[in-house]
């Protein structure tokens, strides 16, 4: 029974070992406690950054990797709406996604809008992290309904959200 259960555990750390995701914005190794990003504030403490305040005396800078994909302009997340419910509701589907992004952001830092663009048909949010991406496009359609498809690339941790109505 035990090697059984062995070898189950050496399989699930082989697959941790050669897992195909890939985030060039992840840290490589632990950051000095505490940093600073000096482009948001945002505070790398005790293994996740947050807003708290930097604590007195010396402190390690470093972009977080929000602000770094802002920057590069590389997102983890689009949200795609359109159709005619927005054309009459815009400024309404455009709280929405402002507040759903302000919820997250409050406890996430990493968890941000990069822009938000007028395109053919509709609007495209583009977003630092896949899980705001999820959260903005679930919370427009639970607010207005219509359809939504998420799509994931596990390779690439991307999301791809399209709302219509």
């Amino acid at each position: 029974m035990k090697s059984a259960r062995a070898g189950s555990r050496s399989q699930r750390r082989e697959q941790l070992l050669h897992d195909p995701r890939h985030d060039s914005y992840k840290a490589k190794g632990k950051l000095p406690d505490p940093t600073r990003c000096p482009e948001c504030g945002a505070v790398f403490q005790k293994g996740r950054w947050t807003w708290n305040g930097a604590p007195r005396g010396s402190v390690h800078e470093q972009p977080c990797p929000a602000c770094q994909r802002i920057r590069d302009g590389y997102p983890a997340g689009y949200v795609s709406l359109a159709g005619d419910y927005l054309a009459g509701h815009r400024e309404e589907i455009l709280n929405i996604v402002r507040n759903c992004e302000a919820v997250e952001k409050a406890g996430h830092p990493l968890q941000r809008i990069i822009a938000i663009r007028d395109v053919e048909g509709g609007i495209l949010v583009t977003t630092t992290d896949a899980h705001v991406a999820r959260r903005i496009a679930e919370g427009v359609h639970d607010a207005c309904k219509g359809s939504l498809a998420l799509q994931y690339s596990k390779e690439q941790n991307l999301v791809r959200a399209t709302w219509t109505r």
